[in-house]
C-alpha cells in the first residue's frame, strides 16, 4: 500500500478522490492492498470534508419543537423538563436560555441529543463536571462582586448556577482544577473545631487569582529575593502612617502581587500565598481582623512561606492565624515572621507593660509601635494589654479592595 498522510489541502483532496475513482474502476480483490488503500482513503477524505464542510447542527429550540410535533406534545408537557409554564413559553420564544439542568432533562426525557441542545462552548466543557453548584455561597459572592453581571438577581444566578459559576471558575487558568481545594492546599486554616466550606474557599481562591491577573507588575519576581534582611527592610515601612500602602508598592516593585480580598463565610482566612499564572508570587490578605499589627504579621507570615516553602505553581498555603497548628512549615513561617518584626531578644527587654517602653523600642527598631504591642499581647496571652492604645486600623488603606 502506498504511503498516505492526512489530507490538508484542496489539491490533496482532489488527488485522493481521483485515486479512489481509479481503485473503484480496478478489479481488486477484497482484503488486498488496493482494498485496504481504498478504505484508508475513504476515512481520510471523510475527515477532511467533515473539517472543511461541517454540517451545522439544528437550532436547539427548533429541535425541541420538532420533537414536540413528532410526539404530539403541548407546552404543558415540557414543564417537567423546563420548570414551569412561563419558563416553557420563554424558552420556546427564545427569551430564556436553556440551562444545563434543562438540557440534561430534555435529553433524558425526550431523547433529544445533547450536542443538539448545547449552544455554548462553555456548556460543553461543563457538562462532564460533577460539582454541587448550590454549595457555593452565591448570595455572598454576588454581594462581593464576584459575578460579571452585577444586575443578575439571586434567583437568576441560582437557576443558572452551573453556567454562572463554571464561567467564574474558568476565568483564570486552572480555576476549575482547584477543586477540591483542600486536597491541594497546605492549610493552616483547618482546625478540628472549624468546618470549612470548601466551595467558599475554592471561590475565594479563584477571586484572588482574578484580582492578581488584573494587576500589572513593573518587574518579575527573582527567586531568592525574600530573606530576613529584605523582610526587615519591608517592616520598617510600618513606621510611616502610610505603611500598608508603601508595603504594597514595595512588593510590586519586586514582582510580588498583593491582593486584598475579604474572606467568605466559613473560610476562616487571614491570608494565603500561591504562584500566579505569570509565575509571580501572590500574597492575599483578608484583613479579617482590622488591626495594623495583624496586617504586618500576616503579611510577613505569607512572605516567609514564599521564602521557605513555595516551590511549584500548584501549591497554596492558606492560613487562619487564630488556629493552633503543629505543622512544621507553619511554625517555620511564624518564626521567620517574628524575627523580621520583633526578635525574641527584644521581647525579653520589655519587662514592664508600659506604653513608653513600647514607643522606645519601636523608635529604636524604626517600626510601628502597634507591631510591638501586638506581639506583647500575643506573647503574654493578654489581649486587653495597653487598653485602647496601639490598636490602629488598617482597612481604610485599601478601601477600594475592602
Amino acid at each position: 500500500m502506498p504511503h498516505m498522510k492526512i489530507i490538508t489541502s484542496k489539491q490533496e483532496h482532489k488527488e485522493a478522490i481521483d485515486r479512489v475513482a481509479q481503485l473503484m474502476d480496478s478489479d481488486f480483490v477484497q482484503g488486498s492492498e488496493e482494498s485496504d488503500e481504498l478504505d484508508v482513503l475513504a476515512l481520510l477524505i471523510e475527515r477532511y470534508e467533515d473539517e472543511q464542510f461541517p454540517i451545522p447542527l439544528p437550532d436547539p429550540i427548533e429541535a425541541i419543537k420538532f420533537r414536540m410535533e413528532q410526539q404530539n406534545l403541548r407546552n404543558k408537557d415540557l414543564i417537567p423538563y423546563i420548570g414551569s409554564a412561563p419558563k416553557v413559553s420563554e424558552v420556546l420564544n427564545e427569551t430564556r436560555n436553556l440551562s444545563l439542568n434543562m438540557i440534561r432533562k430534555l435529553n433524558k426525557g425526550l431523547g433529544i441529543p445533547i450536542n443538539v441542545l448545547i449552544g455554548e462552548k462553555s456548556q460543553r466543557s461543563t457538562l462532564g463536571t460533577k460539582v454541587d453548584w448550590l454549595n457555593f455561597p452565591i448570595s455572598e459572592m454576588r454581594r462581593n462582586g464576584y459575578f460579571s453581571d452585577a444586575n443578575a438577581s439571586i434567583q437568576e444566578i441560582k437557576e443558572y448556577a452551573e453556567e454562572t459559576l463554571s464561567s467564574f471558575l474558568s476565568s483564570v487558568p486552572n480555576g476549575l482544577n482547584l477543586e477540591p481545594a483542600l486536597l491541594k492546599t497546605s492549610a493552616h486554616s483547618l482546625s478540628n473545631n472549624k468546618k470549612t466550606n470548601e466551595h467558599a474557599l475554592w471561590a475565594w481562591q479563584v477571586r484572588v487569582l482574578q484580582q492578581a491577573q488584573d494587576q500589572n507588575l513593573p518587574t518579575d519576581y527573582k527567586l531568592g529575593t525574600i530573606d530576613l534582611k529584605w523582610m526587615k527592610n519591608l517592616a520598617q515601612l510600618s513606621w510611616s502612617e502610610h505603611g500598608p500602602t508603601l508595603a504594597n508598592e514595595y512588593l510590586n516593585n519586586y514582582g510580588i502581587h498583593l491582593v486584598i480580598e475579604q474572606h467568605l463565610s466559613k473560610t476562616y482566612l487571614d491570608g494565603a500565598v500561591c504562584i500566579g499564572a505569570n509565575s509571580n508570587p501572590i500574597v492575599a490578605l483578608t484583613l479579617r481582623h482590622n488591626r495594623l499589627d495583624n496586617f504586618w504579621f500576616t503579611l510577613m507570615h505569607e512572605l516567609a512561606h514564599i521564602s521557605l516553602h513555595l516551590e511549584d505553581s500548584e501549591s497554596w498555603f492558606i492560613d487562619d492565624l487564630d488556629a493552633t497548628s503543629s505543622d512544621s512549615q507553619e511554625e517555620e513561617a511564624d518564626c521567620l515572621a517574628q524575627k523580621a518584626l520583633l526578635p525574641d531578644e527584644h521581647i525579653s527587654e520589655l519587662e514592664f507593660e508600659n506604653a513608653d517602653a513600647v514607643r522606645e523600642i519601636a523608635k529604636e527598631m524604626n517600626i510601628s509601635p502597634c507591631i510591638i504591642a501586638g506581639r506583647l499581647r500575643h506573647y503574654r496571652e493578654n489581649h486587653s494589654l495597653f487598653g485602647k492604645l496601639f490598636r490602629d486600623k488598617v482597612r481604610y488603606h485599601f478601601e477600594e479592595s475592602c
